[in-house]
């Protein structure tokens, strides 16, 4: 199971993207933030968790963990859970921080080991 359909429930769309361009406005008439674009450039509340959830599933790498949850607050991804390391939580970080519209990765309240 990926991590879309774990955190969110969601099959991954066909036309999904980590970094997808505004297709829409906000539900006042305004310019979608960042951190509020959907999959598919649609306004979404949570599209920061869910496009941080696309890109930790586009990396096989990290199919194994699921002990793992993806939220935000803001612009802010959180991370929750636990994971098997250090170096596997720098690289979740790493990919975290690299989706348009997060400006940090917090990860206080993630176990390693």
């Amino acid at each position: 199971m990926g991590w879309l359909q774990r955190l969110f429930g969601l099959e991954k769309p066909a036309d999904a993207q980590v970094d997808p361009v505004a297709v829409e406005s906000t539900p006042d008439g305004g310019d979608i933030p960042p951190e509020r674009l959907g999959l598919n450039g649609e306004y979404d509340q949570s599209g920061l968790a869910k496009r941080v959830a696309l890109a930790f599933d586009e990396d096989s790498s990290f199919d194994d963990i699921d002990s793992l949850w993806v939220a935000q607050t803001g612009s802010t991804v959180v991370l929750k859970g636990s994971v098997p390391d250090q170096d596997t939580l720098d690289q979740l970080v790493q990919i975290a921080s690299g989706v348009t519209g997060a400006t940090d990765v917090q990860t206080d309240q993630v176990s390693v080991g």
